[in-house]
């Protein structure tokens, strides 16, 4: 299965979709596009949905964890939303939530982040 990775930018928030697996063949492609849209578009929130995404493994958590930290360093803030089951529970033992809130959906994560659409 591919990664389908769709881009939103919102009043200086960049929102990601992910679909499919995020895994150790799809994680550079996901990094460089992601990094090329928060530099292009001087994004600075990160709102990550992972509404979509079936599988992810280490490579996939080095990815998010890599953009919380380009993020944090511009002094922003990022956001998870809409996690399934399994990807919840790599997420949760890695202890992500523990530097990064988790949001049911996109709108409660925008709303987090302090920007009403």
């Amino acid at each position: 299965m591919n990664l389908h990775v769709e881009m939103e930018h919102h009043r200086g928030i960049l929102i990601v979709r992910l679909s499919g697996e995020l895994d150790h063949h799809t994680a550079d492609m996901v990094r460089m596009q992601m990094d090329e849209a928060i530099q292009r578009r001087q994004s600075e929130h990160l709102v990550l949905s992972l509404k979509d995404l079936q599988f992810m493994d280490s490579s996939g958590l080095g990815v998010i964890l890599g953009r919380y930290k380009l993020i944090k360093n511009k002094g922003g803030k990022m956001v998870v939303c809409d996690v399934n089951s399994p990807v919840y529970r790599l997420l949760e033992m890695s202890g992500l939530f523990k530097i990064m809130p988790i949001y049911e959906n996109e709108g409660t994560a925008l709303s987090g982040l302090e920007v009403v659409s």
